[in-house]
């Protein structure tokens, strides 16, 4: 039977790798996190990188990053908040598998990086703002490019999310 990958989408804190993590467990497949494959080949942290290389150096190698994942096939793979404004990396998503859209309000993204410091962009004294311009710039390349968006506000908990997801790839590759 063929089966294709799925990549998540959606702003920074979203609940990709937590929803990703647990769909993959449901569907049997590997679970990659692109940020944390940068981190294990960069051998420094995100942070860092934005802070010795900056962030257009960060983005070209996560676009490497998710090119080499996405080649991948029947993988669950969450990909940065970010990564989706290169148009490269918008089309290997889409050619490769499902891209799924994982859509948070803003009150919820600003209750779950409160005290959160491993994300550079939201370092600022005013990350309500931020977010808000970010989430103006990038929630309608999200929508353009996913095949189904899940909101995230109307579910109880990262497992029914997952689950919905689970049933909803089901049906396409029933297709």
């Amino acid at each position: 039977m063929f089966t294709r990958s799925i990549f998540l989408v959606g702003m920074t804190a979203s609940g990709k790798t937590t929803i990703g993590k647990d769909l993959a467990a449901q569907l049997g497949f590997p679970f990659f996190d692109s940020d944390r494959v940068l981190e294990e080949r960069a051998g420094v942290s995100i942070p860092w990188i934005f802070e010795f290389e900056g962030e257009s150096q960060f983005r070209r190698r996560e676009a490497s990053i998710i090119d080499e994942l996405s080649q991948m096939r029947n993988i669950v793979l969450a990909t940065g908040g970010g990564a989706v404004m290169r148009a490269t990396t918008r089309e290997h998503l889409s050619a490769r598998g499902f891209v799924v859209y994982l859509l948070a309000s803003i009150n919820k993204i600003l209750a779950r990086v409160a005290e959160d410091t491993s994300r550079p962009l939201l370092q600022d004294d005013d990350p309500e703002t931020v977010i808000e311009r970010m989430a103006r710039e990038r929630e309608p390349v999200y929508s353009a490019l996913a095949d189904a968006t899940f909101d995230t506000d109307a579910y109880a908990n990262a497992h029914e999310i997952a689950s919905s997801i689970a049933t909803w790839y089901h049906s396409m590759v029933r297709h």
